[in-house]
């Protein structure tokens, strides 16, 4: 089942200084065979974080851009469009999502669903 992974994975995976990058690449590792996705939320989440001049590890927005093109550039990767729709009765259920913070983590596990996947997440 391909795992569509959430920006917090990818920075992690992305930032060899990032405190979770140990945990995140050893998972991967094991994982990685059965396949990985990104979306255009989680890509653009992923650049614009890693180049927000507040990160930690900060980076040029075209340094990210290219360092995602690379990982995304694995056979073991796929790109998912923004496909579904929150508003879908068959891809969420408005009364799971108790406040605005769950919206976008909803969004991608009803996203990964959709795509027969899973969702994959620090949070």
């Amino acid at each position: 089942m391909r795992a569509l992974l959430d920006v917090n994975v990818l920075i992690a995976l992305l930032d060899a200084d990032h405190s979770l990058h140990g945990r995140a690449s050893q998972w991967f590792g094991s994982y990685a065979r059965r396949g990985w996705a990104s979306c255009p939320i989680t890509q653009n989440g992923c650049v614009r974080i890693m180049s927000h001049p507040g990160y930690p590890n900060a980076l040029p927005v075209r340094a990210v851009m290219e360092r995602l093109a690379e990982a995304s550039a694995s056979a073991l990767h796929e790109f998912w469009p923004d496909d579904v729709s929150l508003l879908d009765p068959q891809v969420a259920d408005a009364a799971r999502i108790h406040g605005p913070r769950q919206i976008t983590d909803h969004y991608l596990l009803a996203l990964a669903v959709w795509h027969g996947g899973q969702f994959v997440t620090f949070d």
